[in-house]
């Protein structure tokens, strides 16, 4: 691997970022999972976390979400420390989660889905639904529906939509494409550059790494908790020792 390629984790270009993770040691009970990890997205981004399973890439998100702590290093955004907050005020401050399952109430029809989305909100709620409504039609056509009716690539799009109910700058959505079929796919990765095209900085977890890595800026190789290259998309699908450690290459 040539020194001017990929890079190590923590390689700038000066910009503050809008979220980070330094040094994290993060897991589940007494079972560590992420290993001295750090990661930053900057404003406007796409950022995908790609690598093998069980690398910590869902572990991430989760304790970027506030659903785990840090059992050392920071978590960051816009610079001040929200390691330890819960998920809720996470929300508040400005950060949305898409997870891979269970990320809509089947029961509800897709307005009630948007609006629950938007409890925290102190007002504007009827018009931020409506410009939902307007950026993405498809859920625009069904929502009087219930949640439970729709595609797979529906859903993925409803769960967007409810996450950015309270106008988030920074979006973590994990696995997008994760069971559904390619021409689904490619339409869900559309609607990630969608919402970035929002204002919206969205740090990624996708094991489709040709698809994920093809709209984002920059990516991130995990392995075994531990950040293991860092960047650009042609930087690391070009790389022989990234594409045949990690990639499958």
């Amino acid at each position: 691997m040539s020194d001017d390629t990929t890079r190590p984790a923590g390689a700038t270009d000066g910009a503050d970022p809008v979220l980070s993770l330094s040094g994290v040691d993060s897991g589940y009970g007494e079972v560590q999972v992420l290993d001295d990890c750090s990661v930053r997205l900057d404003p406007g981004e796409i950022v995908c976390l790609v690598g093998p399973n069980g690398a910590g890439k869902s572990t991430v998100l989760k304790t970027a979400f506030g659903m785990l702590t840090p059992w050392t290093g920071t978590v960051a955004y816009h610079g001040r420390d929200i390691g330890g907050m819960a998920p809720e005020e996470i929300v508040r401050e400005g950060i949305g989660y898409v997870p891979q399952t269970d990320n809509v109430f089947g029961s509800l029809t897709i307005d009630e889905n948007l609006r629950m989305g938007g409890v925290a909100r102190d007002g504007g709620l009827e018009a931020v639904i409506e410009t939902l409504y307007d950026r993405f039609p498809i859920i625009e056509e069904k929502r009087s529906a219930k949640a439970k009716t729709l595609s797979g690539g529906q859903r993925q799009v409803l769960a967007f939509a409810r996450a950015l109910v309270m106008e988030p700058d920074v979006l973590l959505i994990d696995e997008p494409s994760a069971g559904l079929a390619p021409n689904t796919a490619d339409d869900v990765f559309e609607d990630v550059k969608e919402v970035n095209d929002m204002e919206t900085a969205i740090l990624m977890v996708e094991q489709n790494v040709t698809k994920g890595l093809g709209i984002s800026d920059r990516g991130y190789v995990l392995d075994q908790g531990t950040v293991r290259f860092e960047g650009t998309p042609e930087e690391l699908l070009n790389d022989d020792e990234v594409s045949q450690l990690y990639l499958g290459g």
